[in-house]
């Protein structure tokens, strides 16, 4: 009797490092996904070795550096949270770029300080963006489309709103949380996922917000992108949605 076997991101490292030198170690894009952070997709195995590159189809072989940091995740030999982020930013734009840093905030893998610490040591092609990315990086992120609604406000040239607001009530107990917020003027500022609409007790909470935020006076921006080519090169916002190729 057979049994049926996902094919996991952990089950497809495992396979490939059976292939690779003793000592390979998986990196880039799947060591991000191990570390349950967000990257653009990619359908290999990236595998780095000492000597020989692993070769194979499905398989990406990459030559190991001097002081490449490597962990054990789970059984399973990996360059280590800010490793596979200075790796990645050889093939991410700067927006992907912070969007993985701040998958791998909220997954509790890094922080912010460690990252740009980090980057500031860092030497060798793309240091310089992932300096730049390292200081975009926040805490309290929710979504990819937090981020890329955050860096198309900053890229704007505005002020950077404040990210993951909370409102307590007088016994500490968390009523609300706002993804980005200009409270001194007051703004709350929302990409539109869509999924609220789709959901009646989503929409019934929303509607409970939105009086409290009227009450306040606080005005809230609903923030919806219009699909067009370049919007989805730099900001995919729906998973049917391809980036477009430089």
């Amino acid at each position: 009797m057979s049994v049926y076997q996902p094919l996991t991101a952990a089950l497809l490292a495992r396979a490939a490092l059976l292939v690779a030198e003793p000592d390979s170690y998986v990196s880039h894009h799947t060591a991000a996904r191990l570390l349950g952070a967000v990257v653009p997709d990619d359908p290999d195995v990236h595998v780095t070795s000492r000597r020989h590159r692993v070769r194979g189809e499905g398989l990406a072989g990459h030559r190991a550096k001097v002081g490449q940091r490597v962990v054990r995740w789970r059984g399973i030999r990996m360059t280590s949270p800010v490793q596979t982020f200075l790796d990645l930013a050889h093939q991410l734009s700067l927006v992907d770029l912070v969007v993985l840093g701040d998958s791998l905030v909220r997954r509790r893998r890094t922080t912010p300080e460690e990252l740009v610490s980090a980057t500031r040591e860092h030497r060798g092609p793309y240091s310089r963006l992932a300096r730049r990315a390292a200081t975009l990086v926040r805490a309290g992120v929710d979504s990819p489309m937090e981020t890329r609604l955050r860096l198309l406000i900053v890229f704007a040239g505005l002020p950077e709103p404040e990210v993951d607001h909370r409102v307590h009530d007088d016994d500490g107990t968390l009523l609300r949380r706002y993804d980005l917020t200009y409270l001194p003027f007051p703004h709350i500022i929302e990409y539109d996922g869509r999924q609220h609409a789709e959901s009646d007790e989503q929409w019934l909470t929303d509607l409970g917000r939105d009086e409290a935020l009227d009450d306040a006076r606080i005005r809230r921006l609903v923030i919806v992108p219009r699909l067009n080519d370049e919007w989805r090169r730099y900001f995919p916002s729906r998973p049917g949605d391809l980036a477009v190729p430089a």
